[in-house]
């Protein structure tokens, strides 16, 4: 592999079903050790309860107020700066409580693939 700048065009933003907003800002073969995507919850949105099969999950919010769920454990309020570690199976599902939309990072290792996404809403 060699260095390289991947540019973010946010033409290719996409909903998901999960019930957010996702722009892929790195997810190829070429680097199957990691993905990274921007995801965005809309005002007062909760994304459908899902897990990852063999993938750990890494969320960084970039902005907004939000609220972490694992059923069976306490939620946990998020804000800017704050990092949430999700390993693999584990079911979750995360609120926007704010005014503005909900930004952060999905950051899975190895990489994120759809075969992996499993909805358990």
């Amino acid at each position: 592999m060699t260095a390289q700048v991947l540019k973010a065009n946010e033409a290719e933003e996409y909903y998901f079903d999960e019930g957010c907003y996702i722009l892929e800002l790195s997810n190829t073969t070429a680097d199957p050790d990691v993905s990274i995507a921007r995801a965005r919850v809309k005002p007062g949105v909760t994304t459908k309860l899902h897990r990852l099969t063999g993938v750990v999950e890494r969320y960084v919010i970039i902005s907004g107020m939000g609220v972490f769920n694992v059923p069976g454990e306490p939620t946990q309020n998020l804000a800017m700066g704050d990092v949430v570690i999700i390993p693999p199976l584990s079911p979750q599902s995360i609120t926007n409580i704010g005014s503005e939309d909900l930004v952060f990072l999905a950051i899975c290792s190895p990489r994120f693939t759809v075969d992996i996404y499993e909805n358990l809403a």
